[in-house]
């Protein structure tokens, strides 16, 4: 069945909110609708609805002139087996002793690597992307300086790959990860029974540090957050008031351009930085709680 997509952008949060309602109401009506805030720091964002049927253009052009958006570009997808074309393009990556692979690519696990199984079909966080990987990287570097952590938290943590990775290398250490989205929690549970790793980590669903379980275990050694340079900005004193003195965040999610305003941000929290190391696009940060 081929797939429509019709997408905008116009400037503002509610004005994007509002032309998102609309679409709901177009006849033939979307299967979905997005409305995301584009990382580009231009103050836009972008509204999407998706078809199975072409959408009416006239429709979307009247939709646009009223709420004051660019005008609507209709594309027509091609049927694919999305899981099989990411397992044919994504191969395993190595992040210092991690070393992150799909099953069909479980042949090639070193044996003197810390494998981590994540299937291409599960939520964001396979490795591949920069920020992902970054936090990998950042982790292979406190261990490689001889830091142990006793308890840990990934907040926003998607396939809790991170999560799983400290499970992994500190076998004793508490390990939490937390998700606004259930989905997630639910992707996270099955990727821990996949890597035979049942009960070793918490998942949670909860927005920040809101849950009795997330409070209750702080203060954390090490605090996961790879999500965006929002949260990450907002949440910033809920993590170190749950970071132990002298403990460590991995943050990202941070666009290059970003970087400067979150660590002026944490170092005012309380933080010092230890790296700022990016993957193309991305940011990645270990800061210290020196409060």
């Amino acid at each position: 069945m081929p797939t429509f997509t019709a997408l905008t952008t116009l400037a503002g949060k509610k004005q994007g909110e509002a032309l998102g309602e609309a679409l709901e109401r177009m006849v033939p009506e979307p299967t979905g609708i997005g409305v995301f805030e584009m990382e580009d720091g231009s103050g836009l964002w972008e509204v999407g609805g998706y078809f199975t049927h072409a959408p009416d253009e006239t429709a979307l052009a009247v939709l646009a002139a009223a709420f004051g958006a660019q005008p609507f570009v209709v594309s027509e997808l091609p049927e694919t087996d999305w899981v099989a074309h990411v397992r044919r393009e994504l191969s395993p990556v190595r992040a210092g002793r991690f070393f992150v692979y799909g099953s069909h690519d479980a042949d090639k696990v070193p044996g003197d690597s810390v494998p981590l199984l994540i299937e291409a079909a599960m939520a964001f966080g396979t490795g591949h992307h920069g920020t992902t990987l970054g936090c990998l990287r950042a982790l292979d570097r406190l261990m490689s300086e001889g830091f142990k952590a006793w308890t840990v938290a990934d907040i926003g943590c998607g396939t809790a790959v991170l999560a799983m990775a400290a499970a992994r290398v500190w076998g004793d250490a508490k390990v939490l990860a937390s998700d606004i989205d259930p989905v997630a929690v639910d992707v996270a549970e099955a990727n821990l029974r996949s890597n035979g790793m049942e009960g070793r980590v918490l998942c949670i669903e909860a927005a920040g540090f809101d849950h009795p379980e997330l409070q209750t275990h702080a203060p954390y050694d090490l605090i996961f957050a790879n999500i965006l340079k929002g949260p990450l900005v907002a949440l910033s004193p809920d993590l170190a008031r749950h970071n132990s003195h002298e403990g460590f965040v991995i943050l990202s999610g941070i666009l290059n351009e970003q970087a400067d305003q979150v660590i002026e941000v944490y170092q005012a929290n309380g933080y010092s930085l230890v790296s700022n190391d990016s993957i193309v696009d991305w940011t990645t940060l270990i800061l210290q709680n020196k409060a």
